[in-house]
């Protein structure tokens, strides 16, 4: 009783958001990588986006004024990839920090012989397991080449539901947990080996760091760069398809 009440406020809330239809055109006019979605799916995912504004807390941070725009890019990014999954895949946390471009982190790290050593990591974005998410906007951005914080971030979230950010997130019924290891890791093996011997790939180099990293690269190229990533490994592409339900690289874009 008290799930369906927090649903039908929740939706409640989302109802009550004011949305210009010039700005969802405005807005989706910039994310092309949209465009292979039917006019169904593009009204379900307003649906998510909407939700999704309503239920996360949003806080702009070093000055920046969050306005409808930039809430409304980031979450229509943010549903793409749960566009087949539903909103619950993001429940458990509700912070969204947004910074004016790049920002720094502090780190401590332990080495193997047990010094620990501190130092400032520049980032675009992380994903804290049970806490927040933190965004890079750009106002101006240039070509991303495939590059999608947004979209990395939060497979980064769809990974942690499995407990883990492993590149493993819950799998669904009928996908082969087995399959999908073999898949990932040779794929991931063959990456890291290219990137060691200097080769430049098309992929985000970033993607040979680790396994989880190499899932959110891959998530991103899936729905950026489609096309590229089925050239490069195709049996990634077709587990992702499975997973995310989507199939991008089988569409033409077609202008809107």
């Amino acid at each position: 009783m008290i799930r369906k009440l927090l649903a039908w406020w929740r939706q409640r809330r989302a109802d009550h958001l004011e949305i210009d239809e010039s700005l969802w055109q405005g807005v989706e006019a910039g994310l092309p990588f949209l465009g292979h979605l039917s006019t169904d799916e593009r009204a379900h995912l307003r649906r998510l986006a909407r939700r999704f504004i309503a239920d996360k807390q949003w806080s702009g941070a070093q000055g920046l004024q969050l306005t409808p725009r930039i809430q409304l890019t980031i979450a229509l990014q943010a549903c793409l990839p749960i566009l087949h999954l539903g909103l619950d895949w993001y429940a458990g946390w509700v912070g969204i920090v947004v910074y004016p471009g790049d920002f720094v982190i502090p780190r401590r790290m332990m080495d193997e012989d047990g010094v620990v050593h501190e130092f400032d990591d520049d980032v675009m974005g992380e994903a804290w397991y049970g806490g927040p998410v933190l965004i890079s906007w750009f106002e101006d951005p240039e070509d991303s080449d495939g590059i999608n914080v947004v979209i990395h971030e939060f497979a980064h979230k769809l990974d942690m539901k499995s407990g883990d950010a492993d590149g493993l997130p819950p799998l669904h019924s009928g996908m082969s947990k087995t399959r999908w290891i073999e898949v990932m890791s040779e794929a991931f093996d063959d990456f890291q080996r290219r990137v060691d011997s200097g080769e430049e790939t098309l992929l985000d180099p970033y993607a040979a760091e680790l396994p989880t990293e190499f899932f959110a690269v891959a998530s991103e190229a899936f729905f950026e760069t489609p096309k590229m990533l089925m050239g490069e490994y195709p049996e990634v592409y077709q587990q992702l398809k499975l997973f995310y339900g989507q199939d991008p690289g089988g569409y033409l874009a077609v202008p809107r």
